[in-house]
């Protein structure tokens, strides 16, 4: 299988990122912004500069704004470009572990009830007090939102994405980094998936997807930073599900070594989540259907997301320009 991994950084290549480029059966590549290093290289990775993308020939070139970490779409599109079966979503802060390996995609595995809502992940792997960025903070001290693992029943399923956690410094939000902000070394334990209906927010940190559902790798561009992943992994479920699809987790299989943030900026910039995380999910699963493809579905989220307010109309000439590449790909390779 063609195995890809992307990546974005504005720094000069870390420790992270040579790990990741000497991964055996992947490719690595790594998406520049106006601010990386003019002389940016870790072979074998590839990396696309700020030139090389203005030159592709992608549609959401035109519409795709610089300094904005949705430049991934255009590593995505990339390596759709180079045939990828798998892509990897990482970041240049996360170390793989020496045994990071990646769960198949159609298995049998633990396997929640269905239609439970918001429930959260990281309370799975660990009992410690704490929950991923995304999560509802109204559901946060809520038992019936803990994930544990009695009643799960092991099941064959077709997962779409899987996301890996990570240790050390796991992907939190800012309201538990001002306030608890204890390090987290999850529980190693088997892979988990949630049934229909049955949500987590997921990141961009350790995450993969299978080709199927490759539309859904689609990073809103015209939201905040902190919010951007976020805000996909809403829209992506229930576009998941009416796909015969599901979202896995696995234990933490990366270290991360967090670049440097500012808590209160991070704070500001996670606001639409704590506000909007349960409307948006509402919004879309009433917005999808199950006779209609990945790509339709997802157009049509954005749309109802924009007459809701909850994403401003600027999005929608991207997310059309998105769609429109993968299309074109998709009919070049056939």
């Amino acid at each position: 299988m063609n195995k890809i991994i992307v990546i974005t950084s504005i720094y000069p290549a870390t420790p992270s990122v040579r790990k990741w480029a000497d991964m055996p059966g992947w490719k690595v590549i790594v998406v520049g912004d106006r601010k990386t290093p003019a002389d940016w290289r870790c072979p074998p990775a590839t990396y696309l500069s700020a030139a090389d993308q203005e030159n592709a020939p992608f549609q959401i070139v035109r519409t795709l704004p610089w300094n904005h970490y949705a430049r991934k779409l255009m590593g995505y599109l990339a390596a759709i470009g180079q045939g990828a079966d798998i892509i990897l979503d990482t970041d240049d802060d996360n170390m793989p572990k020496p045994d990071w390996a990646l769960p198949e995609f159609d298995g049998a595995y633990p396997l929640t009830s269905q239609n439970r809502g918001f429930v959260n992940v990281y309370r799975y792997f660990t009992d410690q007090h704490i929950w991923p960025r995304g999560f509802p903070l109204n559901r946060v001290c809520d038992p019936d939102a803990h994930l544990c693992a009695g009643g799960i029943q092991q099941e064959a399923v077709r997962v779409g994405i899987w996301q890996g956690l990570a240790d050390g410094d796991p992907d939190v939000d800012a309201v538990y980094r001002m306030t608890v902000n204890t390090p987290c070394f999850f529980d190693i334990k088997p892979p988990v998936v949630l049934g229909a209906g049955t949500v987590s927010p997921f990141n961009s940190q350790n995450t993969a997807f299978t080709k199927p559902v490759f539309p859904l790798l689609y990073l809103p561009a015209f939201v905040s930073f902190r919010s951007t992943d976020i805000i996909r992994s809403l829209v992506a479920q229930p576009i998941l599900w009416s796909a015969g699809y599901l979202l896995g987790f696995t234990e933490a299989t990366v270290i991360q070594n967090r670049n440097d943030h500012h808590y209160l900026s991070d704070f500001e910039s996670e606001i639409p989540c704590y506000l909007h995380a349960e409307k948006i999910l509402d919004v879309v699963a009433g917005a999808v259907f199950s006779h209609f493809s990945i790509e339709t579905n997802l157009v049509n989220a954005y749309e109802s997301l924009i007459r809701h307010h909850l994403i401003p109309e600027s999005e929608m000439r991207l997310v059309l320009a998105w769609v429109e590449d993968i299309q074109n790909m998709m009919v070049n390779r056939s």
